[in-house]
């Protein structure tokens, strides 16, 4: 068994911290065996370093190691493109085709980004991992495979899991060995380190002097969160190998590289994830509909007593409790007659008259319903109406992304594009 320090040369893998020799150390020693191991790491780790050692290592280390990215492949042939394909099977498939299951025989499959498989592929990898059988599509025959499966995800599997985004059962069969690689801001004392191996590198590359940094900027350097990790590092330092003319580095100048830098203050964060903000608008909008359904069968109701009895002091009496429901605070509407309690009395002296002739002026007629207010009912939208407003509007949330506008809604990546193709967006 190869020591530590020989596989971190062997594999160019540049740090001293103690987590990271960890993680090194349970890489060679689940090697020489056959049990599937789940790399977990934040994005920019290096997570893809850990399978490499793992196949090196094995008996396998002659046979085949694909890696496989299986957030870039899309929903509808990741299938195919793992177990493969009958001709004929789907439009296009003009052959037979061999996925990396097959091709991979007696070797390692590396599946990165394993967090975002369809559930429905996940139910394959499931059937692989517990006989090793699987089948191709459009294909009734069951077939054999000898692989080694080795996961990594930059997402956390239990959050996924209570959403129903991935298989717990598969989840248990893949984190038969769980590695987890430290993020880059808890590998203090290889920060700097990283960086002027990335420097040297760049200034090989480019043909121009070594970039250095000062006292200053290294504490900068040490104190920055780096939350793209290592790849950040490394983007960072090729940017200041190629666009800075002075090969000393100062404080100010490396803050200009770093976003945010210095802002890094304590927060409080709410780790409870919550649903996303297009669920919580839509159920305010269903309640504040089924609310204005009920007000105006409200309204419906009072309107046929005032219509039947005819007297709406006895209306107001009988339903007060409704009326204070609909108008809420607002001053309730009073009686017809109740602002004509007092009769005028006009004394008119121009005329010839022996005695003066005192007129009661009465009031003007009013309607009674006057304190009714005109309620015009809209139509309400369709189903098929509503079914197109949110989808627009998951489209839009989502920068035109079918896969986010899918998961918001609930629904797979090919319904929303059997949708989008019927209501021609």
């Amino acid at each position: 068994m190869e020591n530590i320090q020989a596989i971190k040369q062997r594999f160019e893998i540049i740090g001293n911290d103690a987590k990271l020799n960890r993680t090194i150390e349970k890489a060679i020693q689940v090697a020489p065996t056959d049990i599937s191991v789940l790399v977990t790491g934040e994005s920019g780790v290096g997570k893809e370093s850990i399978p490499k050692i793992i196949h090196s290592l094995s008996h396998r280390k002659h046979a085949k190691y694909i890696a496989v990215n299986c957030g870039a492949i899309p929903e509808g042939t990741i299938d195919s493109e793992l177990f493969g394909h009958e001709k004929g099977a789907f439009t296009g498939a003009t052959s037979t085709r061999s996925g990396y299951f097959e091709v991979a025989d007696g070797g390692t499959i590396f599946l990165d980004e394993v967090g975002e498989l369809p559930l429905t592929t996940q139910v394959r990898l499931l059937r692989v991992l517990e006989n090793g059988e699987f089948l191709k599509v459009g294909s009734s025959k069951v077939q054999k495979t000898d692989v080694r499966i080795v996961a990594a995800t930059n997402i956390k599997m239990v959050e996924a899991i209570q959403k129903g985004k991935f298989r717990e059962d598969l989840y248990y069969r893949l984190s038969t060995v769980e590695i987890h690689l430290p993020p880059l801001r808890d590998r203090k004392e290889d920060i700097h380190l990283l960086f002027r191996k990335f420097a040297s590198d760049f200034a090989q590359k480019y043909k121009m002097p070594t970039i250095r940094l000062d006292e200053n900027a290294v504490q900068l350097l040490l104190q920055y969160r780096w939350g793209g990790n290592i790849r950040q590092l490394r983007n960072v330092a090729e940017q200041i190998s190629v666009l800075e003319q002075n090969r000393t580095i100062s404080y100010d100048t490396l803050r200009t590289y770093l976003p945010d830098a210095g802002k890094n203050l304590p927060a409080v964060i709410n780790t409870d994830k919550k649903e996303s903000d297009f669920s919580s608008e839509r159920e305010i909008l269903y309640k504040v509909l089924f609310d204005m359904k009920a007000d105006l069968n409200d309204l419906k109701k009072l309107t046929m007593e005032l219509m039947k009895s005819g007297n709406s002091e006895k209306v107001q009496e009988e339903h007060e409790g409704l009326i204070q429901k609909i108008y809420g605070e607002e001053k309730r509407p009073a009686a017809p007659n109740a602002d004509y309690e007092e009769l005028e009395v006009l004394q008119i002296t121009s005329q010839p008259t022996t005695s003066d002739t005192v007129i009661i002026q009465e009031p003007p007629q009013q309607d009674k319903y006057h304190f009714a207010e005109e309620i015009e009912e809209e139509e309400t939208l369709s189903l098929h109406e509503k079914e197109l407003e949110l989808i627009k509007k998951a489209l839009e949330r989502n920068r035109g992304k079918r896969k986010a506008a899918a998961d918001e809604l609930g629904i797979s990546e090919r319904t929303l594009y059997r949708k989008i193709k019927q209501f021609d967006l």
